[in-house]
């Protein structure tokens, strides 16, 4: 297979980047993946069946998606061929297939590897389909975005989903050992600060080998604080419209829902320095106030309103200390979803039975043709009766009755409860009488 950096006019002996140099050279040494390529992997599994199908590789950038694909190709004696589907059009793409049609007609198979696949359009996609299905290409695709949600059901049905992890401060430091061993010598960073290094690589193997080419040329060894002033610190891997933004919305909804005040604030600093817009975050804060507090704690909800309101009216950043107190209010609320589920099954009773009329004693009879009809006939005014309840029906008179609200013993919802509990026991005692 040639190499990343043979192509026509390069020479053999120039200069090439520490990562490409350190790129493994089969797939044992693959750093960071073992649970698809160690002892049991499923990838491993597939290879030693002799049965590898299209693969989609997901995970963050850096964690070895390119490298697996060439080692793949190796291992499999596959023609191996590399496009990015953001530099890739329809007619590329038709000259790709051909030459692989032709390549397999001579006896030799093509690994197809699509980078960034999930930025091709549905019919780019389905473009692949007859290729894979009749042989000419094994394809294999690489995302950092969910492929149930960026790729058409017709391509994963016809390949199977791999999950590469970001890299663990062990497989990291595994592959700073890898490289001071190519340098022959130890990076010239004092142990507090080698440490920190591992943090801004952020589990990203390909960053921490860029920022280790630029350390090996100091000449003194540094501190974490000279490191920090000499290198740029990556930023945080956050994209708005992706997964990422997905997974902190929900990871920072559950630290709140789970009463852990720290957990949130981490969730939401995460969200703030990843550039997320405040207003969004004051959006779905109030939403976890109405969905996982409710009547449990009813100044949940005044308190997210006020946040988003001094926000507004503040700005950033100081308006977003607004929004980490109401994330901490939430987080150390009684928590109830006893008024979201009510009004889901509400909802679903409402779906089953809505056509059925309300029924004729709660309807107004403004003409004498409604009161010959019944409407309002046998209404009884509550504040007129004991207790300033009537315990009368307000279902429709078909409608077996429904019991959705169910409150919680905690917070406020303890004394609704209560209540309920005593309207209840009286609507049975009318009812019985």
């Amino acid at each position: 297979m040639a190499d990343l950096f043979d192509q026509p006019g390069a020479s053999s002996s120039a200069p090439r980047p520490l990562a490409d140099r350190l790129r493994p050279a089969k797939l044992a040494d693959v750093i960071g993946q073992a649970h698809l390529l160690g002892k049991g992997g499923s990838l491993r599994t597939m290879l030693d069946g002799g049965n590898l199908p299209s693969l989609v590789f997901w995970g963050p950038p850096g964690v070895g998606k390119t490298t697996i694909a060439r080692l793949l190709a190796d291992e499999t004696d596959l023609h191996f061929v590399q496009i990015s589907a953001i530099f890739t059009g329809v007619p590329e793409l038709r000259k790709v297939f051909e030459a692989a049609r032709i390549r397999r007609q001579n006896g030799k198979g093509t690994l197809l590897f699509v980078d960034e696949i999930h930025r091709f359009n549905k019919a780019q996609q389905d473009g692949f389909l007859p290729h894979m299905e009749d042989g000419t290409i094994l394809l294999v695709g690489a995302t950092t975005e969910n492929p149930s949600f960026e790729l058409n059901a017709a391509l994963l049905s016809r390949a199977q989903v791999l999950v590469l992890n970001r890299l663990e401060p062990k497989a990291l430091e595994q592959l700073a050992a890898r490289a001071e061993k190519d340098m022959g010598r130890a990076l010239p960073l004092k142990p507090e600060a080698r440490s920190q290094l591992l943090d801004m690589a952020d589990g990203d193997g390909r960053a921490l080998l860029n920022l280790m080419e630029q350390i090996f040329t100091w000449k003194d060894v540094a501190s974490p604080e000279e490191m920090a002033k000499r290198l740029a610190r990556r930023a945080a891997k956050y994209d708005k419209s992706g997964d990422e933004h997905y997974n902190l919305i929900s990871a920072l909804h559950k630290s709140v829902r789970g009463s852990d005040p720290d957990a949130a604030l981490y969730w939401l600093a995460r969200m703030l320095t990843g550039g997320e817009d405040p207003r969004y975050l004051a959006r779905r804060i109030t939403r976890m106030a109405v969905e996982d507090i409710g009547l449990a704690d009813p100044a949940a909800q005044r308190q997210c309103l006020d946040a988003w309101e001094t926000y507004e009216r503040l700005g950033s950043p100081e308006g977003e200390l607004a929004l980490a107190q109401a994330v901490l209010y939430l987080a150390l609320a009684p928590k109830s979803n006893a008024a979201y589920a009510a009004y889901k099954n509400a909802l679903a009773a409402a779906r089953k039975f809505g056509s059925e009329p309300p029924p004729k004693h709660i309807l107004n009879a403004p003409t004498g043709m409604m009161k010959d009809q019944g409407f309002g006939a046998g209404y009884e005014y509550d504040h007129d009766a004991e207790a300033g309840f009537s315990g009368q029906n307000y279902f429709p008179e078909t409608m077996k009755r429904g019991i959705y609200y169910l409150p919680v013993e905690r917070g406020h919802e303890r004394e609704l409860k209560k209540r309920l509990d005593y309207f209840a026991k009286l609507r049975s005692q009318r009812n019985k009488g």
